[in-house]
């Protein structure tokens, strides 16, 4: 059995969190085993499950509260567990590169990187990206991306080779989304929106996810439909800030936060429109999960990968027009549509979390068997 360690902030419940913990569960743990290098003491939302699963998690100071310690950390973790032969590290940007060149240094022998975003976080941040482009291929020898825009935004100014990198797509467990009637009845009933048009939105509460601008297209669709909803799944650093905005906006009656969820399938299920105003995505795989579920999708033109468009369900809007003119959208591409099974769709499109998991198994035991 091979042992590989995943690099992550924290393993609460996000896209990048959810991707793994999909591919965990579907591949064979006695040939491939999942451990995780995390920078909290907190407990976290797969905690649990990960350990369940026959998975370790090692905790790593971060480098901004004693950067020492942090080296010490990841040296120690290294030196101390040789059996961990590949390091597969998630990121956004090249901003953080330290466990691949630690990795590096401690001779392991696969040192993936894997990108899920477009855009780094401030000028610091992407003055380190660029810095860490000229040498990411000397710390790691295999590349991912989620997505094309993901895959440009991490690798263009590297000297890594675009033909070198592979896509691997950000799948789902399909069945566990296929609309259901009675599902959808019973989660309204217990949240009282039997009567509502519902929106919907998954994701943390960043900057990236554009909160304010969705409320503000909430607003005019609530003053069009006196009966709406809006459904918001999550946690995040601007929480309150968005919760004092839903105040000063006087709509704390219409709309509801429902926290981290680990029934996000069930609750789709109760939505009529799934909006997702990004400014930007590396590829936004609760719109796959969002297609799954028969739902109508809005979301950003441009910033949001077009491989996300799986189905006749997904409709981009430019930022660029004003919240009227999103909420007009909203009213009338909803109203139009029928929830449809569409599971055949996309399986058809590699988005199957069984088959995207097998792959990647078959990649980890490829790389240690061939690979010096």
């Amino acid at each position: 059995m091979i042992r590989v360690l995943h690099v992550v902030g924290s393993m609460n419940r996000g896209g990048i969190e959810t991707f793994i913990m999909n591919i965990y569960r579907n591949i064979d743990r006695e040939k491939v085993q999942f451990d995780f290098a995390i920078h909290t003491k907190n407990k976290c939302a797969y905690d649990d499950e990960i350990k369940e699963l026959g998975g370790r998690i090692f905790y790593i100071t971060p480098r901004g509260k004693n950067i020492i310690q942090h080296y010490r950390d990841w040296n120690n973790l290294f030196r101390n567990h040789p059996e961990l032969q590949i390091i597969h590290q998630h990121v956004s940007s090249l901003t953080y590169i330290n466990p691949l060149k630690i990795a590096f240094r401690n001779n392991v022998k696969i040192r993936i990187i894997h990108s899920h975003s477009i855009k780094a976080e401030g000028k610091l941040h992407y003055l380190f990206h660029i810095l860490h482009s000229r040498c990411i291929d000397k710390y790691a020898n295999i590349y991912f991306t989620c997505s094309e825009l993901a895959a440009d935004w991490l690798f263009d100014k590297s000297k890594v080779k675009r033909k070198d990198v592979h896509t691997i797509k950000n799948a789902i467990d399909v069945e566990k989304f296929i609309y259901d009637l009675e599902k959808r009845t019973k989660i309204r009933k217990k949240l009282s929106i039997e009567e509502d048009f519902v929106i919907g939105h998954v994701g943390r509460f960043t900057e990236a996810k554009n909160h304010k601008f969705l409320i503000d297209v909430f607003d005019e669709i609530a003053n069009k439909l006196e009966k709406s909803k809006l459904l918001l799944i999550g946690h995040g650093a601007l929480e309150q800030e968005i919760r004092d905005y839903v105040k000063e906006k006087h709509l704390n009656n219409k709309i509801m936060f429902l926290g981290s969820s680990s029934n996000v399938s069930d609750i789709m299920q109760a939505m009529d429109a799934f909006v997702f105003p990004s400014l930007y995505e590396g590829l936004g795989i609760v719109l796959v999960e969002a297609q799954a579920s028969g739902l109508k999708c809005f979301t950003s033109e441009d910033v949001v990968p077009t491989e996300v468009n799986l189905s006749n369900l997904v409709e981009y809007i430019s930022l660029k027009e004003n919240k009227e003119f999103w909420a007009q959208k909203i009213i009338e591409g909803s109203g139009k549509n029928e929830r449809i099974n569409t599971n055949n769709i996309i399986e058809d499109a590699g988005f199957e979390i069984k088959n995207v998991a097998t792959d990647l198994q078959k990649q980890y035991l490829y790389y240690v068997e061939n690979m010096d």
